[in-house]
């Protein structure tokens, strides 16, 4: 049975024609989605050496590893920076020369990550119970992965670099289920427990010793329009999340002007549009359960009661 190849060609180059905003010709090679990937679990190399690698890291080989790992990483995040770069409109002749600075910079943040992912870690130890070891949460908890790629994107965004960042928290969004936006300033010892689902919007500010639950979301209540029906871009629609404050499962806050007050208890399940007092403690009110014996409701006898 014939496909008709020629018939399908041509009428997917004419909707090339006809349906603009999904076409990418004629322009500067876009940051490589396969490219991605590796720099994410190359960097986290950097930052855990040691956990992110098949072979023993040794003392004795550690520096030269590393020298190793930057060396190639300065290629390869130059190439994709500079492909960002020039995606915008107003890029210049000197876009290869910016990115080059740019990732020097970046690379130069490295130790500063670091000392904050160790107050992660600690947070996580601290705050699970379950937890054995510091080993344990940077080979198994799905938060360090995320949290350390967001880190990362952060800096980057914040020098006003497009796409990648975003790029990069999509690839870790997609191998922990923790969606954390890189426009997100998020405080030292944060810990997302479980962390299925968590959603952290571009605009939130968390302060440090923040703790979130699976489920919990920090997002947008409205958008604002301009007098087109527009949406506008960039102003504040996330709320922001005092110090000490702890989130439990699919609480949902929403909204640029929300606080949420330092040392203060959200409880589960929790839908809030407004701010909250430092230290208090929101919670759903009691529920009424109704318990019967699936037994009865069949007909057959319910088991006598023990006296």
């Amino acid at each position: 049975m014939s496909c008709e190849i020629d018939g399908i060609a041509q009428r997917l180059l004419a909707s090339y024609e006809e349906i603009g905003g999904i076409n990418h010709l004629d322009g500067t090679n876009l940051p490589s989605r396969d490219a991605v990937p590796a720099l994410c679990r190359g960097l986290l190399g950097l930052l855990f050496p040691g956990f992110f690698t098949e072979e023993p890291m040794t003392a004795a080989c550690v520096a030269g590893r590393t020298r190793r790992q930057l060396d190639d990483l300065v290629a390869r995040l130059t190439l994709e920076t500079t492909r960002s770069l020039y995606s915008q409109k107003d890029a210049s002749g000197h876009t290869e020369v910016v990115a080059r600075r740019l990732v020097c910079d970046f690379l130069h943040c490295l130790p500063e990550v670091r000392s904050l992912l160790l107050t992660d870690v600690e947070a996580a130890f601290e705050g699970d119970p379950a937890a054995r070891s510091y080993e344990e949460i940077i080979l198994s908890y799905p938060c360090i992965e995320a949290i350390a790629i967001q880190r990362l994107a952060h800096w980057l965004y914040r020098r006003g670099v497009p796409l990648l960042p975003r790029m990069m928290t999509e690839w870790a969004h997609s191998r922990t289920g923790i969606d954390l936006h890189p426009g997100a300033t998020i405080g030292s010892h944060f810990f997302i427990d479980h962390g299925t689902g968590v959603v952290v919007g571009e605009t939130c500010v968390i302060g440090s010793h923040v703790k979130l639950y699976h489920g919990v979301t920090l997002g947008a209540k409205s958008f604002v329009k301009d007098e087109h029906g527009h949406i506008v871009k960039g102003v504040k629609r996330h709320p922001d999340v005092g110090d000490h404050v702890t989130i439990y499962p699919n609480a949902t806050i929403l909204g640029g002007t929300t606080v949420i007050g330092e040392h203060a208890t959200i409880g589960a399940n929790v839908h809030l549009s407004e701010s909250v007092a430092p230290y208090a403690v929101i919670a759903l009110g009691d529920q009424t359960h109704h318990v019967r014996d699936k037994r009865a409701a069949r007909g057959r006898p319910s088991p006598p009661v023990p006296a």
